[in-house]
């Protein structure tokens, strides 16, 4: 029953009319448009932000207890928690990271070339 509800509302709303899958690349940022470059450094960001929260998570600190230890304000461990990318910069997410007992490196891979040519 689900699939024939599903066929009828792509048939009625024009949004869902023609959608199917579409594999992503692996960088939802590339896949909403980025440019590489920019998209690879929010993942990067998204991805410290993740690891600082479960983290902070495993120690069981409260917002003001990681505040302390992290050496900022509880409104920003909470937008830290929420997932607001926008408002660290990778510089301090990775000072974060550091201070909250992680060891964030960073390693390189050679690009694939382009196939336009």
């Amino acid at each position: 029953m689900k699939s024939a509800t599903r066929k009828s509302r792509q048939k009625r709303d024009p949004r869902l009319a023609g959608t199917g899958v579409i594999a992503g690349s692996g960088n939802v940022f590339i896949d909403l448009g980025f440019e590489e470059a920019e998209a690879r450094v929010m993942a990067l960001r998204v991805e410290l932000m993740m690891r600082l929260r479960e983290r902070l998570q495993e120690k069981g600190y409260t917002q003001v207890e990681a505040a302390k230890r992290l050496g900022l304000t509880q409104p920003r461990v909470s937008a830290l928690i929420k997932g607001t990318w926008k408002d660290f910069s990778m510089d301090m997410l990775l000072t974060l990271a550091t201070r909250a007992g992680l060891k964030p490196e960073l390693h390189f891979a050679a690009a694939h070339k382009s196939r336009a040519a």
